[in-house]
């Protein structure tokens, strides 16, 4: 079954690409990360990588399920997409009054992985998700800065009643890239591979990080309520699932491991 997944997820590459989007190219290095690369407290090393300036946006989307029919809503098969897929949408290829250059949502993980193929490109890791998601306009890690936390816990305060806004309306980061928080959440690749506890003797593999946004922070900060919060109310997911509220950018890099969503046996 995995193999018929990473198969399909693939075939956009071989129907053709998509129009690629722009990257930008970040240095990595080591990271202190809420997911510790030994489980407790050493630093991951991330490999220098690139990553999509902005989230894919609806146009960017319907050009793709345009040329892959495969993936328009209804054609893309139950296991790798769920009902809910594109539900905003008014058709299968055709995302209505949404704003074309807002970020595309009710993606599934199967989805955003087949686009990012399409453009020779990959969902980034989790490590690289968090690296780029650590600055702020001027510095490359501005978590230890009290109002850059203010700044992502005000976006959790925020209804979700409404889609969400353009891409690129702010300036970007000191890589950048724009709108790696408060615009929506983003997948991984890996985001079944990750769990989370606040405390390492007591992982628990049901309680993994599916998708990310709003927060790069260590668990060790009490403090930090948006990582708690995330977790709690986004673990449940599987690749097949979507949200209003979730999208993905992509990006390409050394990370060359073959994902493994967690609903294939």
């Amino acid at each position: 079954m995995k193999r018929h997944l990473t198969t399909f997820a693939c075939a956009a590459m071989l129907c053709g690409a998509a129009a690629a989007g722009q990257y930008a190219a970040l240095p990595g290095g080591e990271l202190r990360s809420v997911m510790p690369a030994d489980g407790k407290e050493a630093p991951a090393i991330v490999a220098p990588f690139s990553m999509r300036t902005a989230l894919v946006s609806n146009a960017e989307f319907r050009d793709f399920v345009l040329a892959h029919p495969e993936w328009q809503r209804g054609q893309a098969p139950a296991v790798l997409a769920a009902p809910t897929y594109l539900a905003a949408w008014r058709g299968p290829a055709d995302h209505g009054a949404l704003a074309p250059d807002a970020p595309v949502t009710n993606v599934s993980w199967h989805a955003a992985n087949a686009f990012c193929a399409s453009e020779g490109a990959r969902l980034p890791r989790w490590h690289e998700w968090e690296y780029a998601a650590a600055a702020d306009a001027t510095r490359a890690d501005a978590r230890d800065d009290p109002q850059w936390l203010e700044h992502i816990l005000n976006w959790y305060a925020h209804p979700a009643s409404t889609p969400p806004g353009r891409v690129r309306a702010n300036p970007p980061d000191y890589h950048g890239l724009y709108d790696m928080h408060g615009l929506v959440w983003e997948w991984v690749e890996d985001y079944s591979a990750l769990f989370v506890s606040a405390d390492s003797r007591t992982q628990d593999p049901r309680k993994q990080l599916d998708y990310c946004g709003g927060a790069a922070l260590s668990l060790g900060d009490r403090r930090n309520y948006a990582v708690l919060m995330r977790i709690a109310l986004l673990a449940a997911m599987e690749g097949a699932q979507d949200g209003g509220y979730l999208g993905f950018r992509c990006a390409r890099g050394a990370a060359t491991d073959a994902p493994t969503p967690k609903d294939s046996p």
